[in-house]
């Protein structure tokens, strides 16, 4: 494989830190949640992000890290489950990595993302915004090296499956 990183993309929920840092954790690679490193430079949470600047603001810092972050070799990337709406951060994730797209039912989604209160779009009634952003975004991941669908797979299976793909 020439490319040297991978990048996991997918809806809130669907396990792309978990199953960053197992893919870290077994490969001796680098894991980055782009969402931490971003709280980390701004000093806030996202959802005050959102609230205080605007999600456009928060945008262009994601574009910014996302960038930064492809920089590197060997490294997991996390990304937001909004980082794919922006057309450079495809460019570059498909350009400087190989990119998996992590999916979920809606049911397995709104179980796992509705007790986090640290999820600005999800503010309100769950299901419905899940539900509705679910079907805006349905065709965001399809440009993606695969796709794996996390609801019924243990996080050592989703790991093995990227890793097999890869010949690591």
């Amino acid at each position: 494989m020439e490319k040297h990183n991978i990048v996991l993309i997918g809806f809130m929920g669907t396990g792309k830190s978990t199953v960053g840092h197992a893919l870290a954790s077994r490969l001796g690679w680098r894991f980055i949640n782009t969402d931490d490193v971003i709280e980390e430079q701004q000093g806030m949470s996202i959802s005050d992000m959102f609230a205080k600047l605007g999600e456009p603001v928060f945008r262009q810092v994601e574009c910014d890290v996302i960038r930064k972050s492809l920089e590197g070799m060997n490294c997991i990337i996390a990304t937001g489950g909004g980082a794919v709406l922006a057309e450079q951060n495809r460019a570059v994730m498909k350009e400087k990595g190989y990119v998996v797209a992590l999916t979920a039912d809606a049911d397995t989604i709104i179980e796992r993302v509705s007790q986090d209160q640290n999820r600005p779009l999800v503010q309100g009634d769950v299901a419905e915004r899940v539900h509705t952003l679910l079907e805006a975004r349905k065709h965001a991941y399809d440009f993606a090296d695969r796709k794996i669908d996390t609801s019924k797979l243990s996080v050592q299976e989703i790991a093995e499956m990227i890793t097999a793909d890869l010949q690591l």
